[in-house]
């Protein structure tokens, strides 16, 4: 089944994944969600990024991070904000924050695909993918 919606599906299968307490989840490996995994990687949010498979059945497997002896997911809530049907662009200076610092939000900027922090740190704009906490 061709998904229009990468980031959608990608989020949804961490979702679901965390949900039922699964050690990994794989995702269908395109250009944006190795950029989105890096970050969540880089951030602390998922343990490992692996990439297995060959040509377009390419594939990534995050390894979720769990707290606690009942192992609650690090990842509370993914939420998408941009989507296909209603893109949302921000400047610099209308970069959200989320739960006052304690989530991310995913940026796709011109210089790439990062945290709202470093975005705003480099003092770049860009299209609101994703809030994480």
């Amino acid at each position: 089944m061709a998904v229009n919606d990468t980031i959608s599906d990608m989020l949804t299968r961490i979702r679901n994944a965390g949900a039922v307490r699964h050690p990994t989840t794989n995702i269908p490996a395109t250009k944006m969600t190795r950029n989105i995994a890096r970050v969540l990687q880089e951030e602390g949010f998922i343990a490992d990024v692996e990439e297995v498979g060959e040509g377009v059945k390419k594939e990534l497997v995050l390894s979720l991070k769990y707290k606690g002896k009942n192992r609650k997911p690090i990842i509370t809530t993914l939420k998408r904000v941009s989507r296909p049907g209603l893109r949302v662009y921000k400047n610099r200076k209308e970069l959200p924050r989320v739960l006052g610092g304690i989530g991310i939000a995913i940026i796709s900027t011109s210089s790439g695909i990062m945290t709202d922090r470093e975005a705003r740190q480099k003092g770049v704009g860009g299209e609101v993918l994703c809030y994480i906490w």
